[in-house]
């Protein structure tokens, strides 16, 4: 049944087909199908999950978090904390070079670090406590605060968009507002750029030069072993062609399975599951464009509440129960910091008071543009399920189809949607990276130098501070659910639900996969 599956999909998948010769003639090829396609190159300029996994192949980072989210040394070889914790001192390990031959210096270092927190909204609040950075020689710098910062190496090593990678100075200088041009990095694997074909392949080759550190592996701690010798990251759009292909041998390494199939690959012979760690590994939010009407309103941004059934959402992404979970909030539940802030948002379903409070915000059936993808695999559906809402509840929507690399490029722009811009788009976040205040870039509300959607509320950013300074973990949670509350109300994003989808792969091909919760870890894996 799977072979005739497969044959028939084949046939609509020519990009797939068309890279097939050229793999089979390597010895150690990972073959991977992820969640998306690689069309930006450049992990800082986008929060996009794929452009993040293609920049922790390739870039390394300072610290990395490991699976109990606790920031271990991964660039750095040691490191020092002035006594009243506002001057930190990092020393370089030895061995790091870019991959065309340079050594990594503090100068690369500091220029990446600007940029990523000039961009990325957790890099953006620990500089807003950082003062000076300097170098002392090339492999040592400094790193001074104003006041001491509880969230410091934790935001260095996060595992979730947007990582903060180290680039070469010359790339680290371009504005954070454009991409760069190309993707040098010093990690276990180099983009090898001249095959990259948007839309059918990305190819990463082994970066023979990387020394991986001597502690075992944990998310994005310890040794980054390159264990294959190249890495193609092939798109397959369809989720049954996919699937089949990796029921096959066609492929080694399926990200992200839709759940419907979940059954049939438990009962693939040579295929296994694997859960991606402690927590579900997804939450999804509907972002609104808190600078244009009508959602410049916050009483029209509260209205949208009541067009989401969380069941709905979760039954047309995931389906079956076992695997998603209702959650009407934005601090992931069965994180440290649970809360129950503002959940009574999200208590009623109800259609004709979305479309009454809308228009007591001043709308007046002007259409509504939404940024609707027509290729992932959550996102899509999802999207589906909020027009059907929208249109139910008598909203003149203006649906605007197109592939995700598109929404994601479009979604950055502040123009009004008659002119190019947006009012509504749906994405995902890591369930990991939601579950603490600093760490979740999308609860944030920094205005003009925050995420898409640009929510801007000083009390959200004051909080989201007094925690990064917060001394115990009962004041931690005491702030993260007053937090909770302030940003529901004003509605920096609608929650959908969060769910957990388990990574499927060829047991007996490959081994050493390393889970992590947020971007999939591609290092560490080895060929049989």
């Amino acid at each position: 049944m799977f072979n005739r599956v497969f044959a028939g999909a084949l046939a609509l998948a020519l990009p797939f087909a068309a890279v097939q010769a050229p793999a089979q003639a390597q010895e150690k090829v990972l073959k991977a199908v992820m969640h998306a396609d690689v069309r930006v190159i450049d992990p800082i300029w986008t929060t996009q999950t794929i452009a993040n996994i293609h920049g922790a192949l390739i870039y390394d980072t300072l610290f990395g978090n490991d699976a109990d989210q606790k920031p271990q040394p991964q660039m750095v070889g040691k490191y020092e904390v002035s006594p009243d914790k506002l001057t930190y001192t990092f020393t370089l390990r030895d061995g790091l070079k870019f991959h065309d031959g340079s050594p990594v210096t503090t100068k690369d270092v500091i220029a990446s670090l600007k940029r990523w927190g000039a961009k990325d909204g957790v890099g953006q609040r620990l500089m807003g406590f950082v003062t000076k950075m300097e170098p002392v020689d090339d492999k040592t710098f400094t790193m001074v605060l104003k006041a001491p910062y509880g969230m410091v190496l934790e935001s260095l090593g996060k595992t979730s968009s947007s990582i903060a990678a180290i680039m070469r100075e010359k790339d680290a200088l371009t504005d954070p507002q454009q991409q760069v041009k190309e993707a040098v990095g010093s990690g276990p694997y180099m983009f090898a750029k001249d095959q990259w074909v948007p839309g059918s392949k990305a190819v990463y080759l082994k970066n023979k030069d990387y020394q991986p550190r001597t502690e075992p592996p944990s998310s994005f701690a310890g040794a980054k072993v390159p264990g294959v010798d190249r890495i193609e990251l092939v798109w397959i759009s369809d989720p049954q062609t996919a699937m089949s292909a990796l029921i096959n041998g066609e492929i080694d390494f399926y990200e992200a399975p839709t759940n419907d199939f979940l059954p049939l690959l438990e009962k693939a012979r040579g295929v296994k599951l694997m859960k991606t760690g402690k927590i579900d590994s997804t939450q999804g939010f509907i972002r609104l464009n808190h600078l244009q009407p009508p959602f410049d309103n916050v009483k029209a941004r509260q209205a949208m509440y009541y067009l989401i059934n969380q069941e709905d959402f979760l039954r047309a992404i995931v389906g079956n129960p076992k695997y998603y979970k209702v959650c009407p909030a934005l601090l992931t539940c069965g994180g440290p910091y649970e809360s129950a802030g503002g959940r009574e948002w999200m208590k009623e379903y109800n259609p004709k008071k979305a479309l009454q409070l809308l228009k007591e915000a001043g709308y007046k059936g002007e259409p509504i543009t939404v940024l609707s993808a027509t290729d992932h695999a959550t996102i899509t559906p999802a999207t589906q399920v909020l027009i059907q809402a929208m249109r139910e509840a008598g909203i003149n929507v203006d649906a605007q189809s197109m592939d995700w690399g598109s929404v994601v490029s479009r979604r950055a722009k502040k123009d009004p949607p008659a002119q190019g811009g947006w009012n509504i788009f749906v994405t995902t976040s890591g369930g990991v990276g939601s579950a603490n205040p600093v760490l979740h870039t999308w609860i944030g509300a920094a205005c003009d130098k925050g995420l898409f959607g640009w929510p801007c509320d000083a009390k959200i950013e004051e909080l989201r501070n007094a925690f990064g300074m917060a001394q115990s973990e009962e004041e931690r949670k005491k702030i993260a659910n007053e937090l909770q509350a302030r940003a529901m109300e004003q509605v920096v994003y609608i929650p959908f639900g969060q769910w957990d989808t388990p990574l499927a792969y060829r047991a007996d091909r490959i081994d050493g996969i390393v889970p992590n919760t947020g971007l999939a870890v591609l290092w560490g894996i080895t060929k049989k």
